[in-house]
C-alpha cells in the first residue's frame, strides 16, 4: 500500500475530485492548507499586514493557499492516480503542485477489526 499526498490548486480540487472519482478512487481526505515553495509565495502590497505567532508583521512571511489531497491506494493504483492528479492539475504554470508518494505498513479498520488492504475498499 501507498500514500499519495498532492499539494494543488484550490481551484482544481473540484475537478481533481471528479477525475479521482471516475477512476474508481472516491474516498480520501483534503485539508486547506498554506505554504510555499520555490516561488516564496504571494507577493502583497506594503500596506498589508500579517498575523504570525501572535505578532503583526508588515508583509510577514508569505504564503500560498493549497489544497492537502491525501488518499492511501494498493500499490497497483498507484500509476493511475498519480496520472489521475497531473492530468486535473498540469498547467505547465508554477506553482501547479507536487505529489509525494510513500510506502505504508498496514492499516486497520477500527468499526470490524478488518486488516491490510482489504480496509481500502
Amino acid at each position: 500500500m501507498k500514500e499519495i499526498i498532492a499539494l494543488i490548486r484550490p481551484s482544481n480540487a473540484l475537478v481533481t475530485k471528479r477525475n479521482l472519482q471516475s477512476e474508481g478512487f472516491p474516498a480520501y481526505t483534503t485539508f486547506r492548507v498554506l505554504g510555499r515553495s520555490r516561488q516564496r509565495g504571494l507577493r502583497y502590497s506594503s500596506r498589508t499586514f500579517f498575523f504570525w505567532r501572535g505578532r503583526k508583521e508588515k508583509n510577514g512571511i508569505q504564503f500560498v493557499p493549497k489544497i492537502y489531497l491525501s488518499l492511501v491506494v494498493a500499490d497497483r493504483d498507484v500509476t493511475l492516480v498519480v496520472q489521475s492528479i497531473i492530468r486535473s492539475n498540469q498547467t505547465g504554470k508554477a506553482g501547479d503542485g507536487k505529489i509525494f508518494v510513500l510506502p505504508v505498513d498496514d492499516a486497520f479498520q477500527i468499526r470490524n477489526k478488518l486488516k491490510g488492504e482489504v480496509c481500502l475498499q
